[in-house]
């Protein structure tokens, strides 16, 4: 049994080896533990430091691309080389690494697909409130998406067992905390939810640069969501809305036709209703139109996924240029220095 131990980096040089200094070299229940960093087009020493700390692989994006594509870059990669278990931690050390032992017993006792740690105590006390009530709206729409119970859907302290991985395809570009929740969920894996411990706060969050640009983002990803998995609900109640504005500006006809009976006049009551009448029936063309691209996503996972099962059964190589740790038994370098050798994308 292999576990992988993925980290997602940009601009991290300076806090990468107390990141990587914590990490196990052994955990209960496998034969080894390997460290991957994804270098996300960093303009430091992040690749740098992370050979210097003696990571086992380097996954090199030529340009920032954000958390989403860094973290499915890592995932690629980790299948490609065997990995049974892979644990995804943030380069910033706010998770305990003490905590992987508890991250992984779940799936060690193939009681789960999906395991994410839940932060509690300082972890979240240091969010702000406005941020506080974000993950927690954030946590409930996305258990209800998702048809599961997830109190903290924006950890991105993880575990995957091989099965989750190959299923797992993000294509959000801010973050893949949530769509991920919401594909194991819709796949019917088995999600479990383990608290974790977390280390005092070193910097600020690189995601966003301030609480409104989190309360943007937040607000739009948590509306792709329910717009990609939910469409029938979302555009749904939408129409309910118009629908609801509809009858109560026909309001004033419908009260001087039954008690005076009088039909004349009232042209802008008709007019506006007609008009919110029309808007809810586009919702719900666009609620049915979104519903189908969903059942075709679905069929299009699928296919990807048959597809990366042939990469692994072919031993097709990581998609993005890698550096790999040289065993001491295949080098004559007596140093004790790790050695590398770099593999390119074709």
């Amino acid at each position: 049994m292999k576990l992988f131990i993925q980290i997602p980096c940009l601009n991290e040089a300076g806090q990468l080896p107390e990141t990587l200094a914590d990490l196990p070299r052994s955990v209960e229940g496998f034969d080894s533990v390997e460290w991957l960093v994804i270098d996300d087009g960093s303009t430091d020493d992040t690749a740098a430091v992370a050979l210097e700390c003696g990571v086992d692989h380097l996954v090199r994006l030529r340009q920032n691309r954000g958390l989403a594509a860094a973290f499915q870059a890592g995932l690629d990669a980790c299948l490609k080389l065997g990995a049974d278990v892979i644990v995804n931690t943030d380069a910033d050390n706010q998770y305990d690494a003490r905590s992987i032992p508890d991250l992984v017993r779940p799936i060690l006792d193939r009681s789960a697909d999906v395991v994410i740690g839940t932060r509690y105590g300082d972890g979240v006390a240091e969010f702000s409130p406005t941020k506080q009530r974000l993950q927690r709206f954030g946590s409930r729409i996305v258990s209800r998406a998702s048809g599961t119970e997830v109190p903290d859907a924006t950890s991105g302290f993880r575990a995957y067992s091989r099965k989750a991985a190959l299923e797992l395809f993000v294509v959000n570009n801010f973050t893949y905390t949530l769509e991920s929740v919401i594909q194991a969920g819709q796949r019917r894996a088995a999600v479990a939810n383990v608290p974790v411990a977390t280390n005092p706060k070193r910097r600020e969050s690189r995601l966003f640069r301030s609480i409104p640009s989190y309360i943007r983002r937040s607000i739009a990803t948590i509306t792709r969501v329910l717009v990609a998995y939910e469409p029938m609900r979302f555009f749904g109640c939408i129409a309910g809305m118009f629908f609801v504005a509809s009858a109560v500006a026909s309001v004033p006809l419908f009260y001087d036709w039954i008690v005076n009976g009088d039909r004349s006049g009232h042209m802008l009551s008709i007019m506006t209703s007609a008009a919110l009448f029309i808007g809810g029936m586009q919702m719900l063309v666009l609620g049915v139109v979104a519903d189908l691209t969903a059942g075709n996503r679905t069929v299009l996972r699928e296919t990807l996924e048959r597809i990366r099962l042939i990469e692994l059964h072919i031993g097709t190589p990581p998609v993005e240029e890698m550096t790999h740790r040289i065993p001491p038994a295949e080098t004559p370098d007596t140093t004790g220095a790790p050695t590398y050798r770099s593999e390119h994308a074709s």
